[in-house]
């Protein structure tokens, strides 16, 4: 089959967008103000494992490229995560965003609120990325090209209905903004150039395609996360001993039960 012209394979990677996680209905409730300070809490947390593990899937990409110029170029996406000394980087910042939705760090980083379906989904996306062929993983990360006018309203909508977040909470988002739209333009360029048969391009869409199933069905687990105990009509978390303003003196047994946070162990995959 020959290959698609290089403006077809383009319409064909952009034809995924629809299927990109700013669909979700989960997604448009948070847009919506809908979602309660617990419902919050759990995105927050949740997102932060994803947040935590790009620099992996980036380090993946870089350890299968046989392309220095590339390898050289994206390194700098793992400095933006990482932060280039301690206190520094995307991954610092989500985690100033989990303290304003209310959550301490300590149970942001020992990751008691990941569910099952969250960390399964985003280890998946990192093993994609270690055992694919270099260029199918970058293409994964094409998601970029539909995040950027996302992240503009997030910051808009998110200022307008929770009023207890400001905008420098949010500075995960308003740092975010231009650094994804060059990154996009950047990651498209060497997807193009580099699948020339349409074998190749074809893998890159399935791969796009795949990255996309990866961040609908982390939605649909916290999703699931939220749904409430039968019976409690709390705006807070049903099971947590304090105020509800941190996670301190929280019982992680009955968080379980309630649905917050998984009681089953890791799983590695």
């Amino acid at each position: 089959m020959p290959p698609l012209t290089e403006e077809d394979f383009v319409a064909a990677l952009r034809g995924l967008e629809h299927r990109y996680w700013g669909a979700h209905p989960f997604h448009h409730r948070l847009h919506e103000g809908a979602l309660t300070p617990c419902e919050l809490r759990i995105w927050a947390a949740n997102r932060w494992y994803y947040q935590r593990m790009l620099p992996q899937k980036d380090a993946a990409v870089i350890a299968n490229c046989p392309e220095p110029e590339i390898r050289r170029r994206w390194l700098d996406r793992i400095v933006y995560h990482d932060g280039s000394a301690a206190g520094e980087g995307g991954a610092e910042r989500w985690l100033r965003l989990c303290e304003a939705v209310g959550l301490s760090r300590d149970e942001v980083t020992d990751e008691r609120r990941v569910v099952p379906g969250v960390r399964f989904a985003v280890d998946a996306y990192v093993t994609f990325a270690r055992t694919k062929p270099w260029v199918e993983a970058v293409a994964s990360g094409l998601t970029e090209m539909f995040s950027g006018h996302l992240m503009r309203r997030r910051v808009g909508d998110m200022l307008a209905n929770y009023p207890w977040i400001s905008r420098d909470d949010l500075d995960y988002f308003t740092t975010r903004v231009d650094a994804v739209s060059g990154e996009g333009q950047e990651t498209l360029e060497i997807v193009v150039r580099h699948c020339r048969t349409r074998a190749r391009q074809d893998a890159a869409v399935r791969a796009l395609s795949f990255k996309c199933d990866v961040l609908w069905s982390m939605l649909d687990a916290i999703e699931t996360a939220c749904a409430r105990p039968s019976g409690a009509n709390r705006e807070d978390d049903p099971a947590r001993a304090d105020d509800g303003r941190s996670g301190e003196g929280a019982d992680p047994t009955a968080l379980s039960r309630a649905g917050v946070v998984p009681a089953a162990p890791r799983v590695e995959v």
